[in-house]
């Protein structure tokens, strides 16, 4: 059992562990989006190693849309990227658990080209839930800590963000009486 924690499959979910993380301490949104994209491609080699489709190419066509959002935010790749992992579920999902990956990068794909800030992150955070669902009962371990360190390191920032806003607008209306 010991051997399965050091596997070459798990140790790619580690890397992809590390880079989920640094992604969600992110305050800054560019930021976020590329070591989230570098976390895709990382959990793509992990569940593809695993012989998980599904999530695999739903988190390789995430690190696609996660790049394209940094230079566009247009409606019409919200279609692309909803259409691809659509065509994606249909021809990988063989059981209802193909399908958590997929619902994520749907969601995600409509966070990350029309949302912002906390409500972003809010978004991912259930992304994340979805996809630790996916993990558990595919049997990952770092894919499981994975999602598990980026739903806290995501509440903690949004936590932050939240407390930036208050006190932005407690100095506001400190100034103004």
């Amino acid at each position: 059992m010991i051997g399965s924690f050091f596997s070459p499959t798990q140790l790619v979910g580690y890397a992809a562990l590390v880079l989920g993380v640094a992604a969600f301490l992110q305050k800054n949104d560019t930021r976020l989006k590329v070591l989230s994209s570098a976390e895709s491609i990382a959990y793509g080699v992990h569940f593809w190693l695993l012989g998980n489709f599904p999530a695999s190419g739903s988190a390789l066509v995430s690190c696609l849309r996660n790049l394209t959002s940094i230079r566009s935010r247009s409606p019409v790749w919200i279609v692309v990227f909803v259409s691809l992992n659509l065509a994606l579920g249909v021809y990988c999902a063989t059981n209802w658990l193909g399908w958590f990956p997929i619902t994520a990068s749907i969601l995600a794909t409509v966070a990350v080209f029309r949302m912002q800030g906390v409500v972003l992150r809010s978004v991912l955070l259930v992304c994340t839930l979805l996809w630790l669902v996916n993990n558990l009962l595919s049997g990952s371990i770092g894919g499981s800590v994975l999602e598990s360190m980026i739903a806290l390191s995501n509440l903690v920032t949004i936590c932050r963000m939240i407390n930036v806003r208050q006190r932005g607008r407690r100095a506001a209306i400190a100034q103004a009486a």
